[in-house]
């Protein structure tokens, strides 16, 4: 009778450990939903504040889960604007100025463009799943779906600035809301899913809208309006020459 503790703890063990690769594995699907092999999208963003607001046309394109490249479209005035993430490596290019300047790390969770979308959101960033622990921490049923919810908390040496992100996402692998929470435990800013489409052959968050909790009346929505995955990219698409000198 005594080893039944131990056989209960080992067994609670890894049962845990079972659930924490759960976690993990649902939050690999989502990006892989998200992202695709490659993807192709057009894109528009709304960055709407009490007193003004403002709306922008971009074109993106991904590769695996380290190359992506987004470009500004419209209005005039900031088209061929764009950021180019070569694995942990972000540059942007503003045809303004006519530099590609290279965003340091420092500087990746800083807004993107004046949005409330940070650099490291807009290039698709896969550092939740390389630099954070997973942990399942609830299911609901509801409309006909399972939602996970799984809190993510970063290694103890990463260079990440979040005390937590929490991640509830459907049991089709579409991302219900991203949460941030800082190291205090307290929630500074949310992405929502506001509507779900089928496009490209798979369910995708077509409408998001990311903002801070204290300035509610303050946002950022993404609307999907086509994207294509799995498809052929020119091998030239993710370098800063294509970066400065769109041929795409």
């Amino acid at each position: 009778m005594r080893y039944l503790p131990m056989v209960l703890t080992l067994l609670l063990s890894a049962s845990a450990l079972a659930e924490d690769n759960q976690a993990r594995e649902i939050v690999e699907e989502a990006m892989a939903q998200w992202r695709g092999q490659t993807s192709y999208s057009e894109i528009s963003m709304t960055i709407h504040r009490p007193d003004w607001q403002r709306k922008m046309s971009m074109r993106s394109w991904s590769q695996g889960d380290k190359l992506s490249l987004v470009r500004v479209v419209e209005p005039k005035k900031d088209a061929g604007n764009g950021t180019l993430l070569n694995d942990n490596n972000m540059w942007t290019y503003s045809p303004k100025i006519n530099r590609i300047i290279k965003v340091p790390s420092s500087m990746m969770t800083q807004s993107w463009l004046g949005s409330d979308f940070s650099n490291k959101d807009i290039s698709k960033s896969t550092d939740i799943l390389d630099q954070y622990e997973h942990e399942l921490s609830a299911r609901e049923e509801r409309d006909g779906h399972t939602y996970y919810t799984i809190t993510a908390i970063p290694h103890e040496d990463a260079a990440i600035v979040w005390g937590k992100e929490v991640l509830i996402i459907r049991d089709d692998y579409v991302m219900q809301e991203h949460q941030f929470w800082d190291q205090d435990g307290v929630q500074v800013k949310s992405m929502k899913t506001l509507k779900v489409e089928e496009m490209g052959g798979r369910q995708v968050a077509s409408l998001m809208r990311m903002g801070k909790l204290e300035t509610p009346d303050e946002w950022t929505e993404i609307i999907t309006r086509k994207i294509e995955f799995d498809l052929e990219l020119p091998a030239n698409i993710f370098t800063l020459s294509n970066l400065r000198n769109p041929r795409q």
